[in-house]
């Protein structure tokens, strides 16, 4: 295999193997958010072997890039590319969710490797704004990337972090939004629509481009080339699928809140290339 193909298929084997994690820990946990965690999984393979400097035999290292998920729901699959980095051992995953469990439902910043807890979204982007903007003014040169849900712009807070980074020329911040066009309640689209969100992007002085976020050479040669304009915050939105992978949950609302049960999961391992 050429070298440039074997990372490439690395990183989709790292992406079914952060799917596989999720799907087995909410079963076990009976705790949903699933179809949220299996629309990430390639953004994140790709971040933690080809973007973020970090090192998982010291997370606390102080020149590390940091990493915010600002959908906190989604934590379980931070977890699983966090303990398939060697950030903490892997059998931690089986606790997820449950009583004397080190790994809670939404992400916390207990767990190595995490640098904030979230839950609330609409949290992120303004704390990374202020790590960010307190980094600069430090002479720091490390990088924050902040992955956010679609249903994150709902939040008045997520469009006051867009304006303040702009204003502050933040261009060591990264937004990678999760499009997945599923929130909480509904559709995107009917729940309040994005759209023209590069144009408003744009507008508020953001380098913007967009990517398919489940092609993980499309995802690395966009991050690749971060900041995307100098003196500017980079957003890519990644086009992603809710459920990825599962056909059952793809582009389902309910796969948002739902769990697995026994059966599901077994056809949810096949279809995606488990056994």
């Amino acid at each position: 295999m050429h070298p440039e193909e074997d990372w490439v298929s690395d990183c989709r084997n790292l992406a079914r193997r952060i799917r596989e994690h999720c799907l087995r820990m909410t079963h076990r946990g009976k705790s949903g958010h699933v179809g949220s965690m299996l629309s990430m999984a390639e953004l994140l393979a790709v971040l933690y072997t080809r973007v973020l400097h970090v090192d998982p035999r010291e997370p606390r290292w102080p020149d590390r890039d940091r990493f915010i998920l600002s959908k906190g729901h989604g934590g379980g699959a931070v977890y699983a590319v966090l303990a398939e980095r060697g950030f903490f051992p892997a059998d931690w995953m089986l606790g997820y969710y449950l009583d004397e469990g080190k790994l809670m439902g939404h992400i916390s910043h207990h767990v190595p490797g995490v640098e904030f807890s979230t839950g609330s979204l609409g949290h992120g982007l303004p704390v990374a704004c202020g790590m960010a903007l307190a980094a600069r003014r430090a002479k720091k040169t490390h990088r924050y990337v902040c992955l956010m849900s679609d249903g994150d712009c709902d939040e008045g807070s997520t469009w006051e972090a867009i304006l303040f980074a702009a204003h502050h020329h933040l261009d060591n911040l990264t937004v990678v939004l999760d499009y997945n066009k599923v929130q909480a309640l509904g559709h995107v689209k009917d729940v309040l629509d994005l759209e023209p969100l590069g144009e408003k992007l744009r507008t508020c002085r953001w380098a913007y481009r967009e990517v398919d976020g489940h092609d993980v050479a499309d995802i690395d040669a966009a991050l690749k080339t971060l900041p995307f304009e100098q003196g500017k915050p980079s957003w890519l939105t990644a086009h992603t699928v809710k459920g990825k992978g599962v056909s059952f949950m793809e582009n389902t609302v309910a796969c948002h809140y739902g769990s697995v049960n026994d059966s599901q999961l077994e056809q949810a391992l096949r279809e995606i290339g488990v056994g």
